[in-house]
């Protein structure tokens, strides 16, 4: 491929991370609406990389079209949010059974028993937020079946937008090092009930606690503006 046809590709890329990075981070709130215009201008590009970043956003769920009156950044739905949180805590109490019952689950749970027993935790929120989301994710990657995984990732993917606000707050950082920890110690000692005690009450607590951010996220930003 030449580096002429590589370049649209690219820009769509980019448009794509920027204006993904805007919602996540509230800079398009739920129910903003704005044109494909405004983008291309905002970032220094024509409209076609625009669109094409655009519908791709539109075909993962963030957004909807509005022919007349460009883009809508979809209202969140907290119903179906439940859902994937649900669907999420399926999967991972299924990985959680299957790491308890191998001999020695040490090994698949190294990396993540670095990061959470560590005596030096991180503590900058943004960095904790992606651990946090590595950790469930590796979690169910480490129980050894990649179709679980994969669907697991398409659910966290959907939760995201909600899931990082989670560490805004302060002692959030430091409550989830407490209950990851807790979580792998009980697994690497072979404890199912327990493990999965935990990881419900985290879970639950976590959702709780995102769901009471985000209704004060929108509100003060409302107000705001």
């Amino acid at each position: 491929m030449s580096a002429g046809a590589a370049e649209p590709r690219s820009r769509a890329d980019s448009v794509y991370d920027a204006v993904k990075q805007d919602i996540l981070d509230y800079r398009l709130a739920p129910g903003d609406r704005f044109t494909e215009t405004e983008v291309a201008e905002r970032l220094l590009v024509s409209r076609t990389p625009v669109r094409e970043a655009l519908f791709r956003l539109q075909r993962e769920g963030y957004l909807e079209v509005r022919h007349r009156n460009g883009w809508l950044v979809r209202p969140l739905d907290f119903e179906t949010l439940d859902h994937f949180y649900d669907l999420r805590l399926v999967l991972e109490q299924t990985a959680v059974e299957r790491l308890c019952a191998l001999p020695d689950a040490s090994a698949a749970l190294e990396a993540l028993a670095d990061i959470w027993l560590a005596r030096q935790p991180c503590r900058d929120g943004a960095q904790v937020a992606r651990l946090d989301e590595h950790f469930h994710l590796d979690l169910v990657r480490a129980a050894g079946n990649p179709e679980i995984a994969r669907v697991h990732r398409e659910a966290t993917e959907r939760i995201r937008i909600v899931r990082r606000l989670d560490f805004t707050l302060a002692g959030r950082v430091e409550k989830t090092y407490e209950e990851h920890g807790a979580i792998l110690l009980a697994i690497l000692a072979g404890d199912a009930r327990r493990a999965l005690g935990l990881l419900r009450a985290h879970i639950a607590d976590s959702q709780a606690e995102v769901r009471k951010i985000t209704l004060h996220r929108l509100y003060s930003r409302r107000t705001a503006a």
